[in-house]
């Protein structure tokens, strides 16, 4: 069994926190660096990714010293580096990203992927798209999108799961996982139980 952390800055990390649950494993609240140590992967969940990024100052380089001592994204940074599994969704996609299109907001920075913020309208049209996702299998998958961004760019090292309006909204790259939509807000487990299997 995993003990799966949920970052509970802002967003929804209830519904993921329900979700790993409900597949038996245990999930907790992150907000603090010293609770990194005790997880073996961590979820960044939907929200607004520049509260995020105010709320927690992204510093440009990596301390040396243990993970208490470092401001929690930095923590979060050395862990994901020493191999820690890391989802982000919606927002927790663009705080993972290397590059915002137009945008110098903070953020954690080491998946190699390029986003662009709100490409799919604003709250008041979020949808519902079915998709088909080979890797969760034949039935499609029920993708919310809201105030989505989409993945425009991938490094050589990232693996594009599912290709969407001429980008895509689902990749991977080593232990790190990116949706541009909210698997937690469906009643549709297979993207937790993709990314419990990267653990």
């Amino acid at each position: 069994m995993s003990t799966i952390g949920v970052l509970a800055l802002q967003g929804d990390f209830r519904e993921h926190i329900q979700k790993i649950t409900d597949l038996g494993h245990t999930a907790i609240e992150i907000r603090r660096t010293s609770e990194i140590d005790s997880i073996d992967g961590l979820i960044i969940p939907g929200g607004e990714s520049t509260t995020v990024a105010r709320l927690e100052k992204v510093t440009s380089e990596l301390k040396t010293t243990t993970s208490d001592s470092l401001p929690l994204f930095d923590a979060v940074k050395l862990a994901i580096r020493n191999g820690m599994p890391v989802w982000g969704t919606c927002m927790g996609s663009i705080i993972l990203a290397k590059d915002i299109e137009g945008s110098t907001q903070g953020r954690i920075g080491l998946m190699d992927i390029s986003v662009r913020r709100n490409a799919f309208g604003p709250q008041r049209v979020s949808s519902q798209i079915d998709l088909n996702i080979e890797a969760l299998g034949i039935q499609s998958y029920p993708c919310i999108f809201i105030r989505a961004p989409l993945f425009i760019q991938a490094g050589k090292d990232v693996e594009v799961i599912c290709e969407y309006k001429g980008g895509f909204v689902m990749a991977a790259e080593k232990k790190m996982l990116a949706t541009a939509f909210h698997p937690e807000l469906t009643n549709d487990l297979r993207v937790h139980k993709y990314f419990l299997e990267m653990i």
